[in-house]
């Protein structure tokens, strides 16, 4: 079989400014690609890949599969953002709403133009709330973050979310504590299968002018990753739990708030969340991101 040609992108997702927010590789032309060359490539960029794949039945318009260095994932919030980014900018592909197949199931795009340029929203059903972690594994988790039990937030238990991936969220009291967090990689890896979570959601909820967001940090070391920069995922998972425990409050059934992670990479961005809700229970979430492409070439496969 010849040699054929993809397109493939480096871009930086829930940012508009390059070197900033969340980094991820998409791949156009992805169709004649075998699992194994998705792996090589995604493996040789040593970075989460999307690669962008026509449709094949007609419950959805295109499909998205994801790679990380290590293996094949159901979902990935920011190379998402970034796939339907690069395939709305470079393929002149229309806005509007689309269904997107992944391995966590079929989400709707929406892309729209905003201030000059691209905004990509995802809407997705809410994740799993998960079990509450036991006080051994608690503190456990803790002594590996480098967190005292005193920094925690009061309403903010230790609980598992899961949607493709599963996050384990932390509450701290002030956004201030978020700097000291001191990570044990190793233990935290090895704690991943004690606590049913792939990885570690920090966050606090931070004020300015009466509006209320977060502020967060994210370590998923069992999966290769110390710390990331902005998850799309992770915030969905966060605002389904902020109104599950009433730590936000829906107005006419919806809450809005904006999610800043990254700024202890040196790469900070921004994830608007919007959670429709009755009551205390989530009925969908919608993730909202900017992106910028830093770059592109032609590879061979």
């Amino acid at each position: 079989m010849p040699n054929r040609h993809c397109r493939l992108f480096h871009v930086d997702a829930f940012t508009r400014q390059r070197y900033t927010g969340n980094p991820a590789i998409v791949v156009l032309d992805a169709d004649h690609l075998s699992d194994e060359q998705m792996q090589t490539i995604a493996t040789e960029v040593n970075g989460e890949t999307a690669f962008v794949l026509e449709a094949e039945s007609g419950d959805h318009d295109m499909q998205v599969r994801f790679f990380t260095p290590r293996h094949e994932v159901p979902f990935v919030g920011h190379a998402t953002i970034a796939a339907q980014y690069v395939r709305a900018k470079k393929d002149g592909k229309p806005g509007g709403r689309l269904r997107q197949r992944t391995g966590a199931g079929i989400v709707e795009i929406e892309v729209t133009d905003v201030e000059g340029d691209l905004r990509i929203a995802i809407t997705q059903n809410p994740p799993s709330l998960g079990p509450v972690i036991p006080e051994h594994h608690r503190r456990q988790v803790l002594n590996a973050l480098g967190i005292s039990s005193p920094s925690l937030h009061v309403d903010c238990p230790l609980q598992v979310l899961t949607k493709g991936g599963s996050r384990l969220l932390v509450g701290l009291k002030s956004n201030d504590l978020l700097g000291a967090i001191k990570p044990d990689f190793e233990e935290l890896a090895r704690l991943t299968s004690h606590v049913g979570a792939e990885g570690y959601f920090v966050f606090a909820l931070v004020e300015n002018n009466g509006v209320v967001g977060t502020e967060s940090r994210m370590f998923v070391p069992a999966l290769g990753i110390r710390e990331d920069a902005v998850s799309g995922n992770a915030h969905g998972m966060l605002g389904v739990y902020l109104v599950n425990h009433g730590l936000m409050t829906p107005k006419d059934g919806r809450v809005v708030f904006q999610g800043r992670q990254g700024m202890w990479m040196r790469r900070p961005g921004m994830v608007e969340v919007e959670i429709e809700s009755s009551g205390k229970v989530a009925q969908s979430v919608r993730i909202v991101g900017d992106a910028v492409i830093v770059y592109e070439a032609n590879i061979q496969a």
